[in-house]
Order: structure tokens, then sequence, then C-alpha cells
């Protein structure tokens, strides 16, 4: 599922609900389910989601809504993919170093 919110720094709960079309307290429960969820909160209290939030969600999304994995399912995937990612970050920092050594040669 990809969502379509406009470019901005900050989301409310409510653009988020209405984006993925679920209610804010399935939101909510998620950030206590999810430790990779985490949205600002300003003075009030009030959740602000980056856009680094909302891919989060996009994930957790697919993978509940519409993969139907459990939550146990999803927070497995979800830790998977992260380190996949944290592999795949170093082994491209590891390519431009020897990219850079065989440029000096």
């Amino acid at each position: 599922m990809h969502v379509n919110l406009p470019q901005k720094l900050y989301y409310s709960i409510g653009e988020i609900s209405k984006a993925f079309n679920v209610n804010a307290s399935l939101i909510r429960f998620w950030e206590k389910e999810f430790e990779e969820l985490s949205p600002k909160k300003n003075n009030k209290g009030t959740r602000r989601y980056s856009s680094i939030d909302v891919e989060k969600l996009q994930t957790i999304h697919h993978l509940v809504k519409e993969k139907g994995y459990t939550l146990d399912g999803a927070k497995y995937q979800l830790k998977t993919l992260n380190k996949n990612f944290e592999v795949i970050k170093k082994l491209e920092i590891i390519k431009a170093k020897l990219l850079n050594i065989k440029n000096e040669l």
C-alpha cells in the first residue's frame, strides 16, 4: 500500500489514520506494539509523525493488514528487514572504500 500524503515535515494522527483508512486507536496501538514506531510529541502530547514514521507504518500496515501476519510475525519481519538494511548499508560503505582504493592505484 502506498499512501498519498502531501510533502510535509510532520503529519497528525488524523492525517495518518485517514491515509491508511484505519482508526487512530489502531495507530496508537501499533505504537505500543512496535518499538520501531515512535512519533515525536509536542508539549501538549500531540503526536507528530515524520516521513520515516510513515514508511514504518506502511510496512506495518502491509504486513498486518495486507499479508495477514500476526503482530509477533510482523515484529519478526521488521527486525529481519532492519538487519538486512543495516547489512546493505555496511556493504555499500565497504564498496565505496574499495572503489576509492582501486582509483588510487
